[in-house]
């Protein structure tokens, strides 16, 4: 540091806690680039949040008006269509991202011993993703926002005793209306800022715990660390370049591909569209709540596909976190992959026909993938660990 940053880091230390933390941190040296979507998934919070506030500046929390200032910020506002298109597209790959950093965390066993807290603020971080992402859906106030917002909001109503009470209040009255927009809008402009706050507590159990690693092994040598800076700031960087590659592509090019046309359509309560869908990051987990034809069922299962990940570290019980050196669990854990992805096409697809019973398949086998852990673990032959990297 020079003079000018040591005086004022004498007084606010920020730049050793940076050096304490990040710059000098001991990381293993043998991680690879999938330990890179942990930081992608950072800058993908940020560009949520920046150019979520740029769009704030403009957009009106008014049934009236709401559609007309999504076009308005599109046409008229001066970069606006690229704010826009950045807030829109980033949101798809901030869960392709997170998604990539969850399979990673669930194939090399990062859920295990020490690791849980670590663990459970990352599904605490996905849920609150989610609320975020669909609050956010409803507000251009198209004909799949409006609709989506009805039918999604309505599932709170199988809350026993108090479900009802809380739709009313969610809705500000007994309809998806103007209420309903204002207390959305308060809420997707506050949690992200909450989600931060989750971040935060994520990366102060990373820095108690330490990474894992591809081979799961504690580390005891001194020979098997390395400094984060600047091995990994520099595989960071260059793994940034890689991914702003398909993002701008998406942003210049593609900026709808992943949204639904009839929200560019302005909502009207009295029009049903044909087949209300949610965006294509809840696609699995909507398969799986119309798989059950119960509602209380349907949305019990729905909640607990994601909630069960938070038991994760006691069903698999076994010794050896990664899947490389796990030859039952890496094979089911590939078919469990493959068998998300196809409940995403189904639930993409109207709930009739084959979808139906594709999809109540789909939904077995996947909470069958979670509860047949404990056998898998007790049972299951490992190969021998190595020593060391």
């Amino acid at each position: 540091m020079n003079k000018a940053m040591k005086w004022f880091d004498d007084r606010l230390p920020i730049f050793s806690f940076l050096d304490k933390q990040l710059a000098n941190k001991p990381a293993p040296k043998n991680l690879n680039y999938m330990w890179s979507f942990g930081s992608l998934a950072g800058v993908c919070l940020m560009l949520q949040i920046i150019t979520g506030v740029f769009l704030a500046m403009h957009y009106k929390a008014d049934v009236n008006l709401a559609f007309d200032s999504i076009q308005h910020i599109s046409r008229d506002v001066t970069w606006g269509w690229l704010i826009r298109n950045m807030h829109m597209v980033g949101a798809s790959f901030f869960f392709i991202v997170v998604y990539v950093h969850i399979f990673r965390g669930l194939y090399y066993g990062s859920y295990k011993a020490p690791r849980e807290v670590l663990w459970w603020m990352g599904i605490l971080i996905l849920f609150l993703m989610m609320a975020t992402a669909f609050i956010g859906y409803v507000l251009p106030w198209g004909q799949m926002s409006y609709w989506g917002a009805t039918v999604i909001t309505n599932l709170l109503s199988v809350v026993p005793v108090v479900g009802k009470s809380i739709v009313v209040w969610l809705w500000g009255g007994y309809n998806v209306g103007d209420p309903t927009l204002n207390r959305f809008f308060a809420l997707h402009y506050l949690l992200p800022f909450i989600i931060c706050a989750v971040v935060f507590l994520h990366l102060w159990a990373l820095w108690t715990s330490k990474s894992n690693n591809p081979k799961g092994i504690d580390l005891k040598k001194q020979t098997d660390w390395i400094p984060f800076h600047p091995y990994y700031t520099i595989k960071d960087i260059f793994s940034l370049g890689v991914f702003l590659i398909p993002f701008t592509f998406m942003v210049f090019y593609l900026p709808d591909y992943l949204g639904h046309t009839d929200n560019y359509i302005p909502a009207d309560p009295m029009k049903t569209p044909p087949h209300i869908v949610p965006e294509w990051y809840f696609l699995p987990f909507y398969a799986i709540l119309r798989a059950i034809p119960h509602k209380l069922l349907g949305v019990i299962a729905m909640v607990s596909s994601i909630a069960i990940m938070f038991v994760l570290p006691w069903l698999d019980s076994s010794k050896v976190r990664s899947a490389n050196y796990r030859p039952i669990f890496r094979q089911m854990f590939w078919l469990f992959l493959i068998n998300v992805f196809v409940l995403g096409w189904v639930g993409a697809n109207p709930p009739e026909g084959q979808f139906v019973v594709i999809g109540r398949v789909c939904t077995v086998l996947y909470f069958l993938f979670f509860l047949s852990l404990p056998l898998v673990s007790k049972y299951e032959k490992t190969k021998p660990l190595p020593t060391s990297l």
